[in-house]
């Protein structure tokens, strides 16, 4: 449960972030109300899977999940079948240092 809670979080890390652009400095109202809320999803998800999972996997898996969504939605980086088979790695081997 712990590694489903903290892939969610990483999603909405990558909104929170957008949404933090997009209030330009907390001055428009609805982006800066997606931001806390969004904020505190992430924030409090990432905790929640710390109590079982090590900080170091935690937030590398909570950055590298929100870090890829937002590059992949906004274009910034081309989605190709390599890119994704590789991100599945990079989580799959640190759900095998967690495991061993």
């Amino acid at each position: 449960m712990a590694w489903f809670i903290l892939i969610v979080s990483g999603l909405f890390e990558s909104v929170w972030a957008v949404a933090l652009s997009l209030s330009h400095g907390f001055a428009r109202l609805v982006p800066s109300l997606v931001f806390l809320v969004a904020c505190a999803i992430s924030m409090s998800g990432l905790a929640f899977a710390m109590r079982t999972l090590p900080v170091g996997t935690s937030y590398a898996v909570w950055a590298g999940v929100g870090a890829l969504l937002y590059s992949f939605l906004t274009g910034a980086e081309p989605v190709s079948l390599l890119k994704v088979v590789f991100a599945a790695m990079i989580v799959g081997g640190i759900v095998g240092l967690k495991l061993v």
